[in-house]
């Protein structure tokens, strides 16, 4: 067993991230840890073990406060942790500053109490992490003051919460807000949009409302896959999950209104569904009235609106024809948690290999199209292209060439 003595800064975030975000793929839970930690040596000499790196993935240089946080995330957190369980209906946004012992500094617990006070401007709680035995009553103290959370870790990774902080509420950077909506039903997850044709979701509430079983009426009219047609809908916001059922969002229920004044059944509209089955015609062309429903429904995910307006701006200066890299550069200098969080798949490898220990992008690395998320540069182009945003599809990852990958808007506006 490892003395407590020789717990590093990784080591100690790794045990936090462990005791605070137990269930990552749990609703309203999203964390990431700073790009410094998915380096192979944490400082020379001190290298950062390969199970290490693999708990604290993903990875991304989020800016909180006046600095980067050690790891930020949103999760519902355990009563031991907090002095209030609730911020309003949603779960807080967290900073944490893990401090460790290294060969020839001692742990500086109340530097990381001032570190993590300083994220207080835009996070809704802060903790400073460190080796239980390296923490001093006046260090207590100080976080104490300033409503800062302490964490001990001891020599078998348990995590005792010593400090117990407030709930304060902050104003919203862009970047808080990236990692805000990761955490929602909406934010870019390996699950999020497995199917490449926008109809499949379109037609997800159209079953929903059908008396007849929902998977039941989808297979037999649109889809097969009915969990990645639940969840693309899911994430354009047409339906809501409950804890015991889904529901018809407002959104889904304007789609369900459309479609019986366009028929006069569900039955009728899910029978011309049915007649679009492997179609490969762009959607907004081959059903126009459907297409521009369908345009609507994309716009409302927030994705789309910040591509679209970067693309304008893009368009404007002299950059008609962006290949996903130009994109993605582009992107990481106005919006590079968001663009991180959209474009990059999640895995320590993707995220090591596109971000240097500062958080800059690796251009080399762009030109790979296994790095990229396959829900945006798959599936999320192909809805864009289908309802008319962008002019061209999407492509699977192991099949994209980055360079020649056209990001384009179909009607760029000249003014």
């Amino acid at each position: 067993m490892a003395s407590a003595a020789s717990l590093s800064e990784p080591q100690v975030l790794a045990h936090t991230k462990r005791r605070l975000f137990p269930e990552p793929d749990e609703p309203n839970t999203y964390a990431v840890t700073d790009t410094q930690f998915a380096m192979d040596e944490w400082l020379a000499g001190e290298p950062i073990a390969a199970d290490v790196r693999s708990q604290l993935a993903p990875f991304n240089h989020v800016r909180i406060g006046g600095g980067y946080p050690d790891l930020v995330g949103v999760a519902p957190l355990d009563s031991e942790f907090l002095a209030v369980d609730r911020l309003g209906d949603h779960p807080p946004l967290i900073a944490i500053e893990a401090k460790g012992y290294t060969a020839n500094a001692p742990v500086d617990v109340e530097r990381g109490v001032i570190q993590a006070y300083d994220r207080l401007h835009e996070a809704n709680v802060a903790y400073v992490t460190a080796p239980l035995d390296a923490i001093s009553q006046s260090s207590r103290t100080l976080a104490r003051e300033l409503n800062v959370g302490v964490l001990g870790v001891d020599s078998r990774g348990a995590v005792t919460s010593l400090e117990v902080p407030r709930v304060v509420g902050n104003r919203t950077s862009e970047e808080a807000t990236a990692i805000r909506f990761q955490a929602t039903a909406q934010g870019v997850a390996n699950k999020s949009f497995g199917l490449n044709h926008p109809k499949n979701y379109l037609a997800y509430p159209l079953a929903l409302y059908h008396e007849r079983p929902t998977d039941e009426v989808l297979s037999a009219y649109v889809v097969a896959a009915t969990d990645s047609a639940r969840d693309g809908a899911a994430f354009l916001g047409l339906i809501e999950k409950r804890p015991d059922r889904l529901v018809l969002s407002p959104l889904g229920r304007e789609v369900v209104r459309f479609a019986l004044h366009r028929y006069g059944s569900v039955d009728a509209a899910l029978a011309t569904f049915e007649r679009w089955k492997r179609a490969r015609k762009r959607f907004v062309d081959l059903a126009p009235e459907w297409g521009m429903l369908v345009r609507r429904v994309v716009w409302s995910y927030p994705a789309t609106r910040l591509l679209v307006a970067e693309l304008q701006t893009m368009h404007e200066e002299g950059i008609t024809d962006p290949s996903l890299i130009d994109l993605v550069e582009w992107l990481h200098v106005q919006h590079p948690t968001f663009t991180v969080e959209l474009f990059v798949r999640g895995t320590e490898d993707a995220r090591s290999r596109v971000l240097d220990e500062d958080g800059h992008l690796q251009a080399n690395a762009l030109t790979d199209g296994a790095v990229y998320h396959s829900p945006a540069v798959f599936q999320l182009k192909a809805m864009l292209f289908h309802s008319g945003i962008l002019t061209e599809r999407g492509a699977e990852p192991h099949r994209l060439d980055p360079a020649t990958d056209t990001w384009s808007l179909r009607e760029p506006l000249d003014q």
